[in-house]
């Protein structure tokens, strides 16, 4: 297996689409739809491949904080990490683990911390990774209960 950040072209954009289509069809996070390319464009891309397979993906941008105090100060800069994804039959093989840290490392000359937000069905696991794993600190959740079949808003 190889991790490597890659530039942005049209192999790389189509190979990143066709993943998140197979990402969507999950149904693993409330309202993923799949990637297109403004999705994609601007971010800093993070790869794990297998030969010529890629079987995993990183990707986000370096920010500045805004309305962030109550973790860091205004104005710092961080790594927004926007997708992590890693092929079903892949996945508990610490492929994960090995994208995100390659991308702390990269990134760290130009951010001061790693964020990121998840809307995963399997929060359990999620967290376990996130947190238990990769040495994360939770800061915020925003949690929701069906109280009535018809919509209030």
């Amino acid at each position: 297996m190889y991790i490597h950040e890659v530039s942005l072209n049209e192999t790389v954009l189509a190979r990143l689409i066709d993943l998140s289509k197979d990402w969507a069809a999950e149904n693993s996070c409330y309202g993923y739809r799949a990637n297109d390319k403004s999705d994609i464009e601007g971010n800093r891309i993070f790869l794990a491949e297998d030969g010529d397979t890629v079987i995993g993906y990183l990707f986000g941008k370096v920010c500045r904080s805004e309305q962030m105090t109550s973790i860091m100060p205004e104005g710092t800069p961080y790594f927004e990490v926007e997708e992590l994804y890693v092929v079903p039959e892949r996945r508990s093989q610490g492929i994960g683990s090995k994208l995100f840290r390659y991308a702390e490392e990269t990134v760290k000359s130009e951010a001061e911390y790693m964020v990121l937000s998840t809307a995963t069905k399997n929060w359990r696991a999620v967290f376990h990774f996130y947190l238990d794993e990769l040495d994360m600190t939770f800061w915020s959740a925003r949690l929701f209960k069906r109280i009535s079949e018809e919509s209030q808003c």
